[in-house]
């Protein structure tokens, strides 16, 4: 089971076999945001408050895209390699 602070491995779509450690859960549509993942640009306007600009930030990823990492099986593998 994916869960927050787990790292994962993109399986589909731009960024295919990147890792990252997944920072929000979304489970009622299935979804995730994986660190430097699946960026995209958004637009903010200037408000009093903030300045606006062309903000980079991460969008959610569906569950099916991404594969658990078992860290401690990894190093296994190197082991014996």
């Amino acid at each position: 089971m994916i869960k927050k602070g787990l790292k994962v491995r993109v399986l589909n779509g731009k960024d295919k076999k990147k890792e990252g450690e997944v920072i929000e859960i979304d489970r009622a549509n299935n979804r995730a945001k994986v660190k430097e993942i699946n960026m995209v640009k958004k637009h903010v306007k200037t408000t009093k408050e903030k300045k606006g600009g062309i903000f980079s930030k991460e969008s959610f990823i569906h569950l099916s895209n991404l594969k658990l990492i078992d860290e401690k099986a990894e190093k296994k593998k190197e082991a014996k390699k």
